[in-house]
């Protein structure tokens, strides 16, 4: 039996072909399926079977897709309301592909009806285990996404199905999450190992490690921290059966068509690097960098169905944007822009911000600084004085921007220049500090706790 990873370092996440010399078995993929189906004609395997862990709140699922191009059997949780058809699954059931051999084993905690499945091949090797956002990689998967009303009900779940999977398999066996990879689906400990196998998370695993169930509870759940809001949607768009998304080129706008829309107010992102953008950008454009962090700050910041206009250095990064956002169920773009910067729209102004370190930030008595880092970073320590605004929290809370020149940060430079642009878009005086959080107490700030 062979285990293919298919990587998802943007939102942090993993999805799984399992095969032998003729079949295949696909376990949680991403919208973008054709990265699936390229694997899948590499190997020369036919997928019978693709399986959901859950429907997830962090991605749009390609399952659903897939299961229909190729004809395989779609296997969900029997508990999830969904409007699709699919193999319901319960706990016990089993599914076969070739020589491989699918037990189903309900995992709740990370939502109500997460399931993990086990599959052997009948050789002499252990079961593998994939656990989608139950036993994580030193952690389990985050217990607050259905609500905090029902956050301490799952957590204790959570605990329980972890010790379930510990007592049901073999040490030897692997273990193949789904989240855990830096998506903020994972919660406590998760350390970010690329393999792991059951006894590994005996000896390391938060869940496993906490003998106390409340102990467990108060742990993880005080360790919660903010997720991006487009999760708020994913759960619903999953239950109803996505289809494929469509990745052809987005349509690109004149010169006089992307003014109009920087005019009207529309979200019009630059993606190309944030120290290019400081440099010259047109007045009224926000931006995002494409990088492995962009469609997670993107989905969070915008408001969900807003009309978004890309620009671009050229039109393949363009299409990269677009394959990121569309697993986040950002399907349709208004349009696209590429080439020079200042050609790119008529009547509309280039603007500029500086770029500074802390030192420079420090040298400048009574300076305002701005922190846009989550809740939990500021706690942690930070500048004495400094105005305290999360990123994700800006754009409702702009009326509470000091007057004056603004110095932006955040812990490694990238948020601080999203909120930085989102700063200047406002017409506020804005430096960008771009350069690490460590820094700052070298270079002579107090730091409080």
């Amino acid at each position: 039996m062979r285990v293919d990873i298919i990587e998802t370092p943007e939102l942090g996440d993993r999805s799984y072909v399992v095969s032998d010399d003729t079949y295949a078995i696909v376990v949680d993929p991403q919208r973008d399926i054709d990265r699936v189906e390229d694997l899948l004609a590499e190997l020369g395997v036919r997928v019978t079977l693709v399986l959901e862990t859950h429907l997830h709140n962090d991605y749009v699922t390609g399952g659903h897709a897939l299961a229909l191009s190729t004809g395989a059997t779609y296997v969900v949780a029997g508990r999830d309301n969904v409007t699709f058809t699919r193999s319901p699954a319960h706990d016990g059931d089993t599914f076969s592909a070739g020589s491989m051999t699918v037990q189903v084993l309900e995992t709740p905690g990370h939502t109500d009806t997460h399931l993990s499945y086990v599959i052997n091949d009948g050789g002499d090797g252990p079961p593998a285990v994939f656990t989608g956002g139950s036993l994580l990689y030193g952690s389990v998967g985050r217990t607050d996404l259905l609500g905090t009303d029902r956050t301490d009900d799952l957590t204790r779940k959570q605990w329980r199905s972890a010790r379930r999977l510990a007592e049901s398999l073999p040490d030897n066996a692997p273990v193949y999450p789904t989240h855990g990879f830096g998506s903020f689906c994972s919660s406590g400990g998760a350390n970010g190992a690329s393999s792991s196998t059951i006894g590994t998370e005996k000896q390391q695993n938060d869940a496993l490690q906490e003998s106390d169930e409340q102990a467990f509870v108060d742990k993880l759940i005080a360790g919660l921290t903010a997720y991006p809001a487009y999760y708020a949607h994913m759960g619903a768009l999953n239950a109803q059966g996505p289809h494929a998304p469509d990745l052809s080129p987005t349509r690109l706008v004149n010169p006089t068509e992307l003014a109009i829309r920087i005019r009207g107010g529309e979200w019009v992102v630059d993606l190309r690097d944030r120290a290019a953008y400081a440099a010259h950008h047109l007045s009224g454009t926000v931006s995002v960098m494409l990088s492995d962090q962009f469609s997670t700050y993107l989905g969070w910041i915008i408001p969900w169905g807003a009309p978004i206009t890309l620009i671009g250095q050229s039109t393949a990064q363009i299409l990269e944007a677009q394959r990121q956002l569309v697993r986040i169920g950002i399907d349709h773009l208004a349009g696209a822009a590429t080439g020079e910067v200042g050609l790119l729209a008529s009547d509309v102004s280039l603007l500029s911000y500086p770029r500074a370190t802390f030192v420079d930030a420090a040298a400048q008595p009574g300076a305002v600084i701005l922190d846009v880092r989550r809740a939990d970073e500021h706690s942690d320590g930070h500048i004495q004085g400094a105005k305290h605004i999360p990123l994700h929290a800006l754009l409702e809370r702009l009326p509470e921007i000091p007057p004056g020149k603004v110095w932006v940060h955040c812990a490694a430079g990238f948020r601080a220049s999203i909120a930085a642009s989102i700063l200047d878009r406002a017409g506020h005086e804005v430096v960008h500090i771009d350069d690490d959080y460590v820094n700052a107490e070298k270079a002579g700030f107090t730091i409080s706790v």
